[in-house]
């Protein structure tokens, strides 16, 4: 099953049906432990809507704090530490990776997370940025872990490689978050054997492609989610980024006008538009 929020309201796709939900707020509708079984009573007896397609779409997240994790598959690790050497913190991304804690990292508000079809931006004090395809688990109040997307995490690795300190301004910007296209509700908890790709066209040109499985990742959702709720309270939920293992080249950066696209199996194809944010 797959929920989507959209201009014209919210739809529930299950089936290779879509039905349209009458809960009139998002984040209620979402914040429930049993949200699969509540959705399939909502649309028992339903009419099929047919004009799904033409629906303009939203980010899942409303008032949800999206968070992000970092140096969760071994790429990313070797990538970061590769990166940091110059500014002596290339040993922090090896200890966390190999710590019981992981590094968990704040990312958006919700109203200001990008959904599939906008734009996504790059910051203009950065001369090297790049976008990090990343599975994205939400989990409601409780903690428990209902729902999946596919989120952009997009960085700003100059200025994160200028000193580890600065991470907070390389990765919370306008534009830096992007979720989508819709929240992903299994009956059960997803599997980590699906795959998660990303490809980056410039023109008619593709610059960057890159794919893996998300049985790559080193840390279970649970003990992501589990971390993350420690010590604190979401009052609607949370949205957390599980980390990447794509990670491009270090002579690579997207530039305006590149579109990003991010698939992955079961969930759909998160694609954004590259822009500048305000100086």
């Amino acid at each position: 099953m797959r929920l989507y929020r959209t201009k014209q309201g919210f739809y529930a796709e299950f089936q290779e049906e879509y039905y349209q939900l009458s809960c009139p707020d998002w984040d209620t509708l979402i914040n429930r432990d049993d949200l699969h079984s509540y959705v399939l009573t909502q649309i028992a007896g339903l009419a099929p809507v047919l004009d799904f397609e033409s629906k303009d779409l939203l980010p899942p997240a409303v008032s949800q704090e999206v968070w992000a994790s970092g140096v969760t598959y071994y790429r990313s690790k070797v990538a970061r530490m590769e990166e940091s050497k110059g500014a002596c913190g290339g040993t922090f991304y090896d200890k966390v990776y190999e710590a019981e804690r992981p590094e968990l990292f704040f990312k958006a508000l919700g109203y200001k997370v990008v959904g599939s079809g906008g734009t996504v931006n790059i910051r203009p004090d950065s001369i090297r940025n790049v976008p990090e395809p990343e599975w994205t688990l939400y989990a409601t109040t409780s903690g428990k872990i209902v729902g999946y997307t596919v989120g952009n995490d997009m960085s700003s690795k100059c200025i994160e490689c200028e000193n580890p300190l600065y991470m907070s301004q390389a990765k919370i910007y306008d534009g830096s978050a992007a979720l989508g296209p819709c929240l992903y509700v299994p009956a059960e908890p997803m599997t980590q054997n699906a795959v998660i790709s990303i490809e980056v066209r410039r023109s008619e040109s593709i610059v960057f492609q890159g794919i893996t499985t998300l049985d790559q990742l080193k840390r279970t959702p649970d003990e992501l989610i589990g971390w993350l709720y420690r010590s604190s309270t979401f009052r609607t939920g949370a949205f957390l980024m599980t980390g990447t293992g794509l990670v491009p080249s270090s002579d690579f950066t997207v530039e305006v006008g590149d579109t990003v696209a991010i698939s992955i199996d079961k969930i759909g194809q998160l694609t954004n538009v590259v822009g500048l944010a305000k100086a």
